[in-house]
Order: structure tokens, then sequence, then C-alpha cells
């Protein structure tokens, strides 16, 4: 099975878990990384470079973290433009595929249940990439969560990033 990580953030270079989380996937084999901010700093997307990208891969990881309860806008434009009609609905380019998602954040995990500071669960507010993908014929699975990046040790990060191989390969 050959994975796609699609890397959408603004600053991955000075991020304190993206940048660990691209380096680690960089080093699966049958995983590619791409860093979509590297190749569109302008936002003009190359529609058919993401098309070819994403058929010749059977599961594609979203990476991104999580901003205002959303991705960062560059995500948000590539789905605009790649996940267009007569593609990706339509012609269900994607059918078949699995699409999951990679998610920092800078709360850790227990504010995000129902009775945390943010009232609602990760599953609940991630739940839009899950209406994507059965929208666009693919199997959504379960995401990859790193809570706390603002406030957990290095030790504690480095031990949920070393997850990350086994999340990308279903190995």
């Amino acid at each position: 099975m050959k994975t796609l990580v699609l890397v959408f953030h603004p600053h991955v270079e000075d991020s304190h878990v993206n940048r660990k989380l691209m380096d680690v996937a960089e080093k699966v084999d049958g995983v590619t990384v791409v860093d979509e901010y590297a190749a569109y700093p302008d936002f003009k997307i190359d529609v058919e470079r993401e098309h070819a990208l994403l058929q010749e891969h059977d599961r594609i990881v979203l990476q991104f973290p999580f901003y205002w309860y959303s991705a960062p806008a560059l995500l948000k434009q590539w789905e605009d433009d790649v996940l267009n009609i007569g593609w990706a609905y339509g012609d269900y380019a994607l059918e078949g595929k699995e699409i999951m998602v990679a998610v920092s954040t800078g709360a850790p995990a227990e504010c995000y249940t129902h009775d945390g500071s943010q009232a609602r669960t990760m599953e609940e507010l991630l739940s839009p990439y899950e209406a994507m993908s059965r929208y666009v014929h693919a199997s959504y699975r379960e995401p990859f969560l790193v809570h706390g990046a603002a406030t957990s040790t290095e030790e504690q990060l480095d031990e949920i990033i070393a997850r990350y191989p086994t999340f990308l390969t279903g190995r």
C-alpha cells in the first residue's frame, strides 16, 4: 500500500510537532511526503499534479495543526480546487482509497471532551473530513492525534510521534 502524506502547515520549519512528523514519515518505505505550503506558497495549486499524486497512492493522509477548530487556509483551498466535480465526485477518482488525518493540537486531550474546555470531541470537530471522505467514496480511517503540543514535554511528544509510522502503514 502506497501512502501519501500531504502536510499543510504554513510554518512547518518552526513547528514543534509537524516538522517531526514530516521527518519521521519521510523515512518510512512506501510513503511520499509533500509540504504543500512549500509547493504552493502563492496558493496557486497545480490540480493536475495533485490529481496524479492522489491517483498513485492508496492511502491519503492530510497532516495539519488544528487552528480555531479548523485547518490552515491552504488545506481548504486544496479541497476546493482538487476535490472537484467530475473528478473527486461524479467520476469518484478516490473511490476505494483511504483518507486519514494527522492533527496536532496545542491543548491537551482532556480539553477535547464534552466536559472539557472545548465541549466537543476531536471526532466531532473533525467530522467534516469524514463527511468529505464518504462523499468522494473513500474510506475514512481513525485520525492520528497529537494533543498538547504546547504543554507536553519533548519526551511525551517523541513517544507519540514514534507511533506515526505504524499509523501511516497500518503495520
